[in-house]
């Protein structure tokens, strides 16, 4: 056997190894609920908007219990490397932009992570969220919510502050929602909005996705819809001189207006 034989033998095998590695890493799945011990940290907010940055982690956001002024983070971790440096979550606080950043660090060869976030935002509070990879979910806001997201799914619940949701390779969520202005825009995934309160102005548009509004049958709305490849459903009561003005659009996907049961 030659020289150059046996070494790429032994870079097969090497390599045959790594697969094998990798299928094992992959079949146990690291879980962040997992983690028993999870890390805190809480920063002072000094203006009135918050932005979380955040990516690679599911992230549930919160009102802060009483008048507190701090942001608390709870995260939870688990993530093991067979091959290369150890997977590592990290965060940071820019106090005069009021920005939390969010990021996990999974490199090597054969890497298995997860990482989830709990972020308890003082009351009074506007929230921007920027999410990539990871779901969103929220909870409970009195003052106005924005949130990008891309590749992962957003649920918002029991909200009254104007609302903005966006999101690509995305579902989009709400229920409960007393928001006076909305603003929903997907690309490559679905949005299913109920209102609780007849709003002022809803605005949804949707690239390739059906979009769904339920609102409240005891007002009646000025109504726009089209979609370029899908049916429109319109069951709620209509006036063109209401001040409740809802538009909806699809581009590839059905538009359904209805009233809640």
């Amino acid at each position: 056997m030659t020289v150059r034989s046996r070494r790429t033998i032994r870079t097969l095998a090497a390599a045959g190894a790594v697969v094998v590695l990798a299928a094992t890493a992959t079949a146990c799945g690291a879980d962040a609920s997992d983690d028993k011990h999870p890390d805190h940290r809480s920063f002072a907010l000094e203006g009135r908007t918050l932005t979380v940055d955040s990516d690679d982690s599911s992230l549930e956001l919160v009102p802060a219990d009483g008048d507190s002024d701090r942001v608390k983070v709870t995260r939870w971790f688990e993530g093991s490397t067979v091959i290369g440096s150890d997977p590592k979550p990290t965060w940071s606080w820019d106090a005069g932009a009021g920005r939390l950043t969010l990021r996990l660090h999974c490199g090597g060869v054969v890497t298995d992570c997860s990482a989830r976030h709990r972020v308890e935002v003082p009351r009074g509070v506007a929230l921007v969220v920027d999410n990539g990879d990871g779901s969103v979910r929220a909870s409970g806001f009195e003052s106005g919510l924005d949130i990008t997201t891309r590749d992962g799914s957003v649920r918002v619940t029991d909200t009254s502050g104007p609302l903005r949701l966006r999101g690509q390779d995305a579902s989009l969520r709400a229920s409960g929602v007393d928001a006076r202005r909305v603003s929903v825009d997907t690309q490559d995934g679905s949005a299913d909005i109920a209102l609780r309160t007849a709003p002022d102005r809803v605005a949804a548009r949707s690239e390739d996705g059906a979009l769904t509004l339920t609102l409240p049958g005891t007002a009646q709305y000025k109504v726009t819809t089209g979609t370029d490849d899908g049916a429109v459903d319109v069951s709620v009561p209509t006036d063109p001189r209401s001040a409740h003005q809802v538009t909806a659009h699809a581009q590839d996907g059905k538009v359904t207006l209805r009233t809640a049961n």
